[in-house]
């Protein structure tokens, strides 16, 4: 009884062996856009993370929330106010860290790289021979990995055996040694689309491929095209991914969509930035530096925005700067918000007369809306200010 227990357990292993494998094995449906050449050049470029870098934002309510995680504990400590502010800065770093984007690269393809034929090693014996550099401290892309054929041949291998002996011998944590189900069963990972789980899949699509595999690309490609479609883009802001989705959105010359959900959500500084990030891209000949530069004296960075949030609770209840704070947090813009707003709108309306946007009318009916939004809030502001004494500055 014992052994016939042991065979029956034998026997579901190797069917949950097989399942696996044919899991593995199973292809998914293509994504409509690819990279057609090489994007880590202009990815990297340091124009271009600038941009994508604002355009994400540091919402640290975001970046710090609770996640389903072994250990969410919090601790209390007792500071002076000049440890406290120091440990704010930490905390703007420490989000500028997770923030940062997955690199964009071209699909690598394998390349036969032979180092020797002996043929006085045929038939050595009946398998192949893996040899693995296991040297400490070395990042895995930089290991080599040789194979000896039965044939005697002694090469490179294969972009899949070196992923399988580096994930062998320095195992990354969370990476499975097969493809997990929601990334090669079409109905799992439509489900997950549906339901709007853009950043799980793209968390967990980091985890198992590396950026230069064809899954990668194709998952996070029928991601990006599902969300232009779903128009849920807030759900990737102030995450890692949204960066490479403005990216892919303006490589692929779709960014209207995006273009809209930024000035119905008042962002118009990111909306310029978008439509700049598309004219690089694309060598488009328009000036747009000069409107980035004005932009860039009247707004903060991200993380100096943070910060100054964070550092709120410094400020004296009597003091004057206190009052005009409390105004333009209530309207929500400020003398410099209004003055980079008319700068912005113009630029905006720019693109949407040129040959380069395909959603003429979406748009300009949103950049109006914003305008009349904007007209009656300039108007209270300034009714506040006058209210309080305070004097424009």
């Amino acid at each position: 009884m014992h052994l016939l227990r042991q065979l029956r357990q034998l026997n579901g292993l190797q069917g949950v062996r097989q399942v696996i494998r044919q899991v593995s094995l199973a292809p998914t449906k293509p994504s409509a856009l690819q990279y057609e050449r090489d994007p880590q050049p202009l990815f990297t470029d340091a124009e271009t993370q600038r941009l994508l870098q604002s355009m994400t934002q540091l919402n640290l309510d975001k970046v710090y929330r609770m996640r389903t995680v072994p250990d969410n504990s919090t601790e209390t400590r007792f500071m002076t106010n000049e440890q406290l502010d120091s440990e704010f800065q930490d905390v703007v770093v420490r989000a500028q860290h997770m923030l940062q984007m997955p690199p964009i690269v071209m699909v690598k393809k394998d390349v036969e790289r032979v180092i020797a034929k002996d043929p006085a090693l045929k038939d050595f014996d009946t398998t192949k021979y893996v040899f693995t550099d296991i040297t400490f401290g070395r990042r895995q892309s930089e290991r080599k990995v040789f194979v000896r054929e039965t044939d005697g041949t002694l090469a490179y291998a294969n972009l899949e055996t070196t992923k399988r002996m580096n994930q062998l011998y320095f195992p990354l944590e969370g990476r499975q040694s097969y493809n997990p189900r929601m990334f090669v069963l079409e109905e799992l990972l439509s489900k997950c689309l549906s339901e709007h789980k853009y950043e799980f899949i793209l968390d967990r699509l980091l985890v198992q491929y590396e950026p230069h595999e064809p899954e990668f690309h194709n998952i996070s490609a029928r991601v990006f095209e599902h969300l232009n479609e779903s128009k849920q883009f807030d759900l990737l802001r102030s995450t890692r991914h949204f960066g490479p989705m403005a990216f892919f959105y303006a490589w692929h010359r779709c960014i209207d969509d995006l273009l809209y959900d930024m000035i119905r959500r008042d962002y118009l500084h990111n909306a310029v930035e978008l439509i700049a990030l598309s004219y690089k891209v694309h060598k488009i000949p328009v000036e747009y530096q000069t409107t980035l530069n004005e932009l860039e004296k009247l707004h903060p960075s991200t993380a100096e925005s943070a910060l100054a949030e964070l550092r709120t609770v410094f400020r004296r209840p009597d003091d004057k700067e206190n009052i005009e704070q409390e105004i333009h947090s209530a309207i929500g813009k400020s003398e410099p918000d209004f003055a980079a707003d008319e700068i912005s709108l113009k630029f905006i309306e720019q693109y949407i007369a040129s040959e380069h946007s395909f959603k003429k009318v979406q748009l300009e009916l949103a950049v109006q809306t914003l305008k009349e939004v904007n007209r009656e809030k300039l108007l209270l502001f300034q009714g506040l200010k006058k209210a309080h004494g305070v004097q424009a500055s």
